[in-house]
């Protein structure tokens, strides 16, 4: 970044301040701390100055004010917003995933910003994605998270590898047919086709979702039922068992998994934007040579993949309005901007994801068309915590059906029985 965008950022950035203090809250004029805790890969690096160069401008207006950045991981975010719910320590501002909105609004961690968020500037309000805004708000005049960052599953491709089995990366994978007859190529040349995606609910999904649509999926709260259509998750059962001899036996969250990648012994990689730091690091340093394409579905044309977002909430308090005053100023589209352009990583701004500057950024994009196709992690949000026995259920069955304990068929209808089995217990 020049000098000259470096002003035009911090400008711009002011700009946007100054009216949120117009019209989201009053400047404080007694000294008030605010604890902000963020993921841990916001905490580090490059990402840490930004925010922290967030904090600093939003200081420039509220001299009196200090704000404390802590970095977490993903579920310790959880448990301290939880446990601090109930101990009255909770963090003024804070992020998390949605799928673990609908536990925090039970723990009573979220506090209802709905009011805080109509008294913005209508450009504000009208720089978010509208689904996302919907996706915070479960019911009228009740909003409880400002959407931040986000994803779509898509699939990293190592080059070296699939040229290695013969394999012409420039010719797309046309549907599962298609992308089974390559893992058998990569097989035979001593390789790992990919990892084992039973191991994680996500990955299981992810499956799920190259054959399923939008609304065969997640759960019916008022009715205590899952959505899934037994029929197509049985062929989801049967891709498992299809691809368990060409697997890593790791998951796609494991470092192992990422260290296979980058060391040439595994073709494909199915995950989020946020792996690929890590590979492009390793193409510096070790020549990885990879790419990434969206995940294949059972059918040509047909594409797999889960999408999930985070947010930032605010936690009530007597400090909430100078949080959601923070909190709007980093969601704004100029932050939300930087943001996207120093971590190539979509976002919940539709201004800024529609900028000009970002048309060129490969990894936008391809979340952007990920994000657009996939389906959603563990919806709807904000509405009902999905209980641990309904994961723990859906792992159990994946990984049954890939060993061979049960048909996929079989498999398929025992899940929906004990998944509504589990809803209505809870």
């Amino acid at each position: 970044m020049t000098r000259k965008t470096m002003r035009w950022a911090g400008k711009a950035s002011l700009m946007a301040l100054a009216l949120v203090m117009t019209m989201g809250g009053a400047r404080a004029e007694d000294p008030v701390t605010l604890e902000y805790w963020v993921y841990s890969d916001f905490a580090q690096g490059e990402a840490l100055k930004l925010q922290q160069a967030f904090i600093e401008e939003f200081k420039a207006k509220h001299p009196n004010v200090t704000i404390n950045i802590t970095g977490k991981g993903d579920d310790d975010l959880t448990t301290g917003q939880v446990t601090g719910a109930a101990s009255g320590t909770l963090p003024d501002v804070f992020m998390n995933g949605v799928a673990v909105g609908a536990q925090l609004v039970e723990a009573g961690a979220l506090n209802n910003i709905y009011a805080d968020f109509m008294a913005m500037p209508q450009d504000y309000r009208d720089s978010f994605d509208p689904a996302l805004i919907a996706m915070c708000t479960p019911k009228p005049d009740t909003m409880y998270c400002l959407p931040y960052t986000g994803y779509g599953s898509f699939m990293f491709r190592n080059l070296t590898v699939l040229e290695e089995a013969g394999i012409d990366p420039a010719k797309p994978i046309k549907d599962w047919a298609d992308w089974l007859s390559q893992m058998e190529k990569i097989k035979a040349k001593g390789k790992f086709a990919v990892p084992d995606q039973t191991q994680t609910w996500q990955s299981i999904v992810d499956t799920y979702a190259g054959v399923a649509t939008k609304d065969e999926w997640g759960v019916d709260f008022a009715a205590k039922k899952t959505k899934i259509n037994p029929e197509k998750y049985a062929q989801a059962l049967q891709m498992f068992v299809d691809m368990k001899p060409y697997n890593s036996g790791t998951s796609r969250n494991d470092q192992a998994t990422k260290d296979l990648f980058i060391s040439n012994q595994l073709a494909f990689h199915l995950v989020g934007p946020w792996v690929n730091p890590t590979y492009a690091e390793a193409a510096k340093t070790s020549g990885l040579k990879y790419d990434f394409v969206l995940s294949p579905g059972k059918t040509e044309g047909d594409y797999a993949g889960i999408k999930g977002y985070e947010f930032i909430g605010v936690a009530p308090g007597k400090n909430a309005k100078l949080a959601f005053e923070f909190a709007s100023y980093v969601t704004a589209k100029e932050q939300m901007l930087r943001w996207a352009k120093l971590l190539s990583r979509y976002n919940a701004s539709a201004a800024a994801m529609s900028d000009p500057s970002l048309a060129g950024d490969p990894l936008i994009a391809i979340t952007n068309k990920a994000a657009a196709k996939a389906i959603d992690g563990m919806p709807p949000y904000f509405v009902g915590a999905y209980p641990n026995c309904y994961r723990s259920i859906l792992g159990d069955n994946a990984q049954a059906a890939a060993d061979g304990s049960i048909t996929p068929a079989d498999g398929a209808k025992e899940l929906v029985s004990e998944l509504n089995e589990c809803l209505a217990g809870n």
